[in-house]
């Protein structure tokens, strides 16, 4: 039982991953490859407040979608004018600076060897050390994500970042605001994935920089990809599928580096296969091209 609850609780912190960089890709059309280094920033600011500061879980989350989305702004108001490949590279290298500051600032975050201590969620006096309490706590914080999203992708803000990632000129010509949008979306997204991360961190207990790299963020953008993008269906899906292919072969009972590398596999096949039948994804609507 124990198992599955495991299971039931990374799938509910990688909804919340997919589900926020779905706003990016899937409404507002921007394509982020550094999704994992916001993660990591929740998962490291949480961790430092809980551990060092003695703030409790609730605010620790709280700072930790403060310190994503803030980030966010200090990325993207000076780069507001990139778009397409030059925001991707811009996304990557974010990705790279922020995994230099975890895996190269000991003194803050224990460089290559991590965090570790990191204290069980305690919410209104009551701690959350067995699995069951935890997934069922998670469960709340994710309905409360998602639901934040279901709503704002359906107020006039999602249907104006729909309209501009559908044709930006068009909607600039309408009146409005593209680029304050996007930088919204963008800090929305940080800041629910600086969640995610600090729900992780207090899961784990432990946390390395191995956790935030960029194969984390190829991993992100997957789960989007393969569930599809422009619904909430999609993340769920995404999430699902790729969190269920390591568990599938961990059954079948293979060596662990070869394991490794037939998930890589799986998911390279996987991804390709969708790209030629599938484009929008598993249970998509937008198609990014």
């Amino acid at each position: 039982m124990s198992y599955f609850l495991h299971l039931l609780i990374l799938l509910e912190i990688y909804l919340v991953v997919a589900a926020s960089l779905n706003l990016l890709v899937g409404h507002a059309g921007l394509l982020q490859v550094a999704h994992a280094a916001y993660f990591g920033l929740g998962a490291y600011t949480s961790s430092l407040l809980m551990t060092e500061l003695g703030v409790g879980f609730l605010p620790a989350v709280a700072g930790a979608g403060v310190a994503g989305g803030a980030l966010s702004l200090l990325v993207s108001l000076p780069a507001w004018r990139f778009r397409g490949d030059a925001f991707v590279m811009m996304s990557l290298a974010v990705q790279v600076a922020l995994f230099a500051i975890f895996y190269n600032w000991v003194d803050l975050t224990g460089g290559p060897f991590g965090l570790s201590g990191i204290p069980k969620p305690v919410t209104w006096g009551i701690e959350l050390d067995t699995s069951g309490s935890m997934s069922a706590a998670y469960g709340v914080m994710v309905a409360l994500c998602i639901g934040m999203l279901f709503l704002l992708t359906r107020s006039p803000f999602g249907r104006s970042l729909q309209a501009v990632r559908d044709d930006e000129l068009a909607a600039r010509s309408l009146g409005i605001p593209a680029r304050r949008l996007k930088v919204e979306a963008f800090a929305v997204a940080s800041a629910l994935v600086g969640v995610a991360g600090a729900m992780y961190a207090a899961y784990a207990s432990y946390i390395d920089p191995t956790s935030f790299s960029l194969d984390e963020s190829i991993l992100m953008l997957s789960m989007v990809v393969v569930g599809g993008t422009g619904n909430l269906r999609g993340p769920l899906v995404g999430a699902l599928t790729l969190i269920a292919i390591p568990e599938v072969l961990r059954f079948a009972a293979l060596p662990d580096a070869f394991a490794a590398n037939l998930r890589l596999l799986a998911y390279g096949l996987l991804l390709l296969v969708l790209m030629r039948l599938r484009p929008q994804g598993l249970a998509g609507q937008y198609r990014y091209e």
